[in-house]
């Protein structure tokens, strides 16, 4: 069975989080870091929203090419804080997409590591577009049974990107959603195949 999903960000005006759950979505992925010290100010309301609405929230860290332990470190406290690596939470995510890395899959891979060795969560989304998954990104050289990936590519097709991976869980399917509760657009979320929302779950 399908499990639907959103993410968002400060970008979002989300006003009414029972009736996003309403909607039969049943995680919430929420920006709550950028490169080593900014904040989405949206993330700690979205979260209390979330979870008080019974949707399984998790955090996403949008990846610059500048060090990476301050990187993580900054990600993982900040985490902490708003109780998303609490159990019940979507797994935290890594946010490919922003130009610049001299080795991107170097990247991911001591971002992972360094990550799981500060907090002790094993479980990780690396998201990224169609073109990184096909010509940037080799997820079989750091994609263990720890890592799920999240594609973005805009077709349509919840749950049909018309790409594969063993590891694939997630397809952000389209960045101009409608959800009851959230004014304007929104991306939407499905999972892929037989993955569901308890493979990347807390």
């Amino acid at each position: 069975m399908t499990d639907y999903g959103v993410d968002v960000s400060h970008y979002q005006n989300v006003q009414d989080w029972k009736a996003v759950r309403g909607n039969n979505i049943t995680y919430a992925l929420l920006k709550v870091t950028e490169s080593t010290d900014y904040v989405d100010p949206k993330a700690a309301g979205f979260a209390d929203g979330a979870r008080g609405a019974g949707i399984a929230a998790g955090g996403y860290h949008f990846a610059r090419p500048v060090d990476v332990g301050a990187q993580v470190a900054h990600f993982a406290d900040r985490l902490n804080e708003r109780g998303l690596l609490a159990p019940g939470s979507a797994w935290p995510a890594l946010d490919m997409e922003a130009s610049g890395f001299g080795d991107p899959n170097g990247f991911v891979r001591d971002f992972i590591a360094q990550f799981r060795q500060r907090t002790g969560v094993h479980g990780v989304l690396v998201y990224a577009n169609l073109n990184w998954w096909t010509t940037i990104l080799r997820p079989d050289e750091w994609a263990d049974d720890g890592v799920l990936l999240w594609i973005a590519r805009y077709n349509g097709d919840p749950g049909n990107p018309g790409w594969g991976h063993p590891r694939l869980a997630v397809h952000q399917h389209s960045n101009k959603g409608t959800v009851p509760g959230i004014a304007g657009t929104v991306d939407r979320n499905a999972t892929v195949g037989s993955f569901g929302l308890g493979n990347f779950r807390l």
